[in-house]
């Protein structure tokens, strides 16, 4: 059970922390989690709402790293494949095979020859990807398709100097938000304790071992210390309102982009992610994959210059550019405004400033060497989702340095599975349950899962809204059913 907002902040202000962690998205989840499976005790703090912001905001795609291939860079394809693997192992549920397909021509990398010996290598080089993987997760060998072939699979596909096509498979996480509930429903389950709608103002540090935390509840507006031998950073594009607030001269983390993708009106035409590009010179390359009968498409990378990183957006400009790209991409395709469900956007850091050039490497800095810092003091600055769990595993091992040897892993700490009761990715099924029955489910979530408000549990413990045509009437459904029991929530502006 993840502590509820209403929980009291009296018995977590005394409790001496063996680790305080900023931010509940997939990396300060990932860190509690690490934390947690070792027998330490660490705390995680978030502003809003747990795997909300960027985290919400993914392709959801696990990326093997069949891109890294390209410059050789070895280490980062094997820490992709293993950390795909982890996520296959852990949560078999939650995740599907999802075969990729890029159309081959005649120019550039994208050649039948190159494209071989990629597929080839990338197969050896993860042989071990099924490895104590379900059955129904074991990914096939890659292969090259013939052109005929390719058009089964991709009947839109532009024909012509067309020369086959290439074929590899990821994985796709069919609930995104609930792998990092469940994430963190695992960490609470191994002793980490974990609060939302707290916003830690600073973090007062100087003296080894004894880290103090400022915060607030933002829903109560009452003043919270929090107690920490070790602390990381993990608030994503907030890491530098924490560090000025911290450090008398704050390194510079953090250069924000945006990052966004869009849930389009139509069908699906293809089981497969289909890799597309314009046939502009240098235009870049997409992805469109098949979600819930429509397309999700993405990512675009775009500079970011607004001084508010707290409800990034792309412009319409920058939305009907995407849409031009898709529609020269794919015939017929014909695509407009009208046609986005739903924007998914969030800020992810820039290789340099005003570029969208998205950083190639996460960061994990050791405050330990900045003025007025004591050691034990980290931030992480992450770059992917699929890496999170290795990235947090490093950032741990960084902050708890000074303290000697990180703990392994105890005994009994296996993931605790749940098994909802409700299909959190069917809203329709909200209007054909008992009332009674989906009554006690919904209560069950928000009291189990720390909701505090309507969005909440529609956005970030199911997949509800995520189609944003009938959200007035799931909302008020649910308003309806909640107040029934007694249970009643305010709604929060969507993260």
């Amino acid at each position: 059970m993840i502590t509820h907002p209403t929980a009291n902040i009296t018995k977590i202000a005394s409790t001496p922390f063996d680790l305080a962690i900023v931010g509940g998205g997939v990396y300060g989840i990932a860190v509690a989690l690490e934390a947690a499976r070792r027998g330490l005790r660490p705390i995680l703090l978030e502003r809003h709402d747990f795997a909300g912001a960027t985290s919400w905001n993914s392709l959801r795609i696990l990326h093997g790293g069949l891109r890294y291939l390209q410059t050789l860079d070895l280490a980062r394809f094997r820490q992709s494949v293993n950390e795909r693997q982890w996520f296959c192992q852990h949560f078999p549920e939650l995740i599907r095979p999802l075969p990729c397909l890029m159309p081959l021509y005649s120019r550039g990398l994208k050649r039948p020859a190159p494209l071989h010996a990629a597929l080839w290598l990338n197969d050896q080089l993860a042989r071990h990807r099924n490895h104590d993987v379900q059955p129904h997760l074991h990914l096939p060998a890659s292969r090259l398709l013939s052109a005929d072939e390719t058009i089964k699979w991709f009947p839109r596909v532009v024909r012509r100097g067309l020369q086959g096509g290439a074929l590899w498979y990821d994985a796709v996480m069919v609930n995104s938000q609930r792998v990092l509930i469940e994430m963190l429903r695992w960490a609470c389950a191994c002793g980490a304790t974990a609060r939302n709608y707290v916003n830690v103002k600073q973090v007062i540090t100087g003296v080894p071992n004894r880290h103090t935390l400022v915060a607030i509840d933002t829903r109560t507006g009452q003043p919270i210390t929090v107690q920490a031998r070790t602390v990381i950073n993990c608030a994503g594009p907030a890491v530098a309102n924490l560090l000025e607030q911290t450090l008398d001269t704050p390194p510079a983390l953090f250069t924000p982009s945006l990052a966004f993708n869009l849930l389009l009106d139509r069908p699906a035409f293809s089981r497969a992610a289909v890799a597309v590009q314009a046939p502009a010179v240098g235009a870049p390359v997409h992805f469109v994959q098949p979600w819930r009968g429509r397309l999700l498409a993405g990512t675009v990378h775009v500079p970011w210059h607004a001084r508010n990183n707290s409800r990034p957006h792309p412009t319409p400009a920058q939305i009907a550019d995407f849409l031009n790209d898709l529609n020269a991409a794919i015939p017929g395709l014909d695509l407009t405004a009208i046609d986005v469900r739903r924007v998914y956007a969030g800020l992810l850091p820039a290789a340099h400033p005003a570029d969208a050039t998205l950083a190639n490497r996460p960061v994990i800095h050791d405050h330990a060497n900045d003025r007025h810092a004591a050691p034990g003091f980290v931030t992480v600055v992450g770059v992917k989702f699929t890496t999170a769990r290795h990235v947090a595993e490093h950032a741990l091992r960084c902050a708890w340095a000074h303290l000697g040897q990180l703990p392994d892993y105890q005994p009994r700490t296996q993931r605790p599975v749940n098994h909802p009761r409700l299909d959190l990715t069917c809203p329709e099924q909200l209007f054909r349950h008992d009332d009674a029955f989906t009554r006690y489910e919904l209560t069950r979530i928000v009291r189990e899962e720390a909701v505090a408000h309507l969005d909440d549990l529609l956005l970030r413990r199911t997949d509800w809204a995520s189609d944003a045509s009938h959200e007035h009437e799931l909302t008020q459904r649910i308003s309806d059913l909640l107040t029934a029991a007694d249970c009643p929530l305010p709604r929060a502006a969507s993260q």
